[in-house]
């Protein structure tokens, strides 16, 4: 008898991964899609659907090919992708979101900041739902950007015959089952999985009640825990385009980072000590817990949004891998640094590690190179503890030096902030109830070895990396092996699939340097997040 395969496909911000893995989370192959993003100044970010699974079914034919086994293998297939926004039309064509008016434009992504203004004033309402979100809602999460559609496009929000989180979509372009995962529309659409219901008061009250009035047709009329089969499987149409046979069960599935999270979660310990910990282009923190816990500025409590039957909360920053990219190009010395990585054959964080592990004995002692430099790398807000998409970076202690050296000091520097912010939302989580004792790492900025020992020193946790170098993958594999029934649960599944690799425990002798760090990294913070002077008063005063 042929073993079982199972197929995890991910959709991040920059690429569509697919990867094949056995009933014991050994990965056998893997490929990868570049996808379009269009940018439209800084608050901007569009996506299109159609480009989304071409790059899935190119991913996923390369994937099968790189292996001998017979695609027949493919026992159960799990997607995860970014919370962002698809719109599709009555005919399920995509939709425009763009001032373009291009219809293949169809995607608001999940950076997409475009709708501050909405997320103030639905949070200024203070409706109970958002106890759910931390108390403040997000522009990165869906009813914001759907009040900012009909608001600014009202022809588009009135022709959308559907509105799926990204995830859900590529579920029902594989299936035709419209059923959304309670990870997507819990985590981001405000739907009370507790309750098991949508509440209509709170989408009267913001100016969607048009939504409520339908029954909530185009958000969502039935919701199934993550790992759940959809309709009957693949269907003929989406088995020719992936190279896979008809009737495959497919999964409900997961936001992306919390694919990560089943990845690793369950690979030492129980799910509750474990923090999971994304690290890619923005960052997230999942901690799972049995019984809520409502934390300030973090959100959640979601129920069944990552592992069936336990509640979530989730923080992260909006840019972390992104930000340390906008931090470096600002150098003088990038151009050169960038030249030299090229010719070395390694993307430039990679190429600057190296040289900072090369100057200093140990991992841990690379804090010693940003001395006098401190870096808050907050370019795109603060997701958690603070829940402040108009807070801004600061860099603070650089001087005239213009070469690679400095280059690295502020590298050190920036992956130090990166440390302390996480620091600040376990211990937000810890005085609310929810400790941990371990950071389980995923993410591909969070697979250089510097990069965690300085995150397990700057946290003052242990930080844990998974076995298998896919570990979002996985997670989406492990929602197919879910869904085939192969295991009967969720962690089964976990527990049976997924494994520590390294462990990089706290350095103590540098604890007092990045105490004293995270002190100055907490008052330059402060400062900025003071009520601003304003303009009118500034002028009244040069006067």
């Amino acid at each position: 008898m042929t073993k079982p395969i199972f197929l995890g496909i991910d959709v991040g911000t920059g690429s569509a991964r697919a990867g094949l893995f056995d009933a014991t989370g050994h990965m056998l192959s893997s490929a990868k899609r570049d996808i379009r993003l269009w940018r439209d100044g800084a608050d901007i970010a569009e996506q299109s659907s159609d480009d989304i699974w071409s790059a899935v079914c190119a991913a996923t034919r390369e994937a099968v090919a790189g292996t001998d086994i017979d695609p027949a293998a493919v026992a159960g297939i799990g997607f995860d992708a970014t919370c962002s926004l698809v719109v599709l039309d009555r005919d399920t064509r995509p939709l425009s979101v763009s001032a373009s008016g291009d219809p293949a434009r169809n995607i608001i992504v999940w950076m997409d900041h475009r709708a501050v203004a909405q997320a103030e004033r639905i949070n200024a309402q203070g409706h109970p739902v958002l106890r759910f979100v931390g108390d403040v809602i997000s522009p990165e999460m869906e009813t914001p950007k759907l009040l900012w559609l009909r608001e600014n496009m009202p022809q588009t929000y009135a022709e959308a015959g559907q509105f799926f989180d990204l995830a859900d979509y590529l579920g029902w372009r594989a299936t035709g089952d419209p059923a959304r995962s309670s990870c997507t529309v819990t985590c981001k659409w405000t739907y009370l999985a507790h309750e098991d219901r949508w509440d209509p008061d709170y989408f009267r009250s913001i100016g969607l009640g048009d939504l409520a009035d339908d029954g909530f047709a185009r958000i969502g009329q039935r919701v199934v825990a993550p790992g759940t089969p959809l309709g009957r499987g693949l269907t003929a149409d989406a088995a020719a385009d992936l190279g896979l046979r008809a009737g495959i069960p497919v999964a409900a599935g997961l936001i992306d980072a919390h694919a990560g999270g089943i990845g690793t979660v369950g690979m030492t310990g129980s799910a509750e000590s474990n923090l999971a910990y994304v690290f890619g282009t923005s960052s997230c923190t999942m901690t799972t817990t049995r019984d809520p816990v409502f934390v300030p500025g973090v959100w959640g409590p979601y129920y069944q949004a990552m592992v069936p039957g336990m509640w979530l909360n989730e923080g992260g920053q909006s840019a972390a891998g992104a930000a340390i990219e906008q931090l470096l190009a600002f150098h003088p010395a990038a151009g050169e640094a960038e030249a030299a990585a090229s010719a070395a054959g390694q993307p430039l964080p990679v190429w600057l590690a190296g040289r900072a592990a090369g100057r200093v004995a140990g991992l841990s002692q690379a804090v010693s190179l940003a001395r006098g430099l401190h870096v808050v790398p907050e370019f795109l807000g603060n997701r958690a503890p603070f829940a402040d998409p108009h807070a801004r970076a600061i860099v603070a202690g650089l001087g005239m030096e213009r070469g690679i050296d400095n280059l690295v000091a502020l590298y050190v520097a920036g992956l130090c902030g990166i440390a302390y912010g996480l620091r600040q939302i376990i211990e937000a989580q810890d005085k609310a109830g929810a400790p941990v004792d371990r950071i389980v790492i995923s993410g591909g900025a969070g697979q250089l070895d510097l990069v965690r020992q300085l995150l397990a020193d700057g946290t003052g946790k242990p930080v844990l990396s998974s076995e298998t170098a896919e570990p979002v993958l996985l997670g989406s594999a492990i929602l197919g092996a879910v869904a085939a029934g192969t295991f009967a649960d969720m962690g089964r599944a976990m527990s049976a699939m997924s494994r520590p690799g390294a462990e990089y425990d706290p350095d103590v002798s540098a604890g007092h340097i990045h105490n004293e760090r995270f002190t100055v990294f907490c008052g330059l913070q402060a400062v900025l997040r003071k009520p601003k002077v304003s303009a009118g008063r500034m002028s009244g005063h040069l006067g």
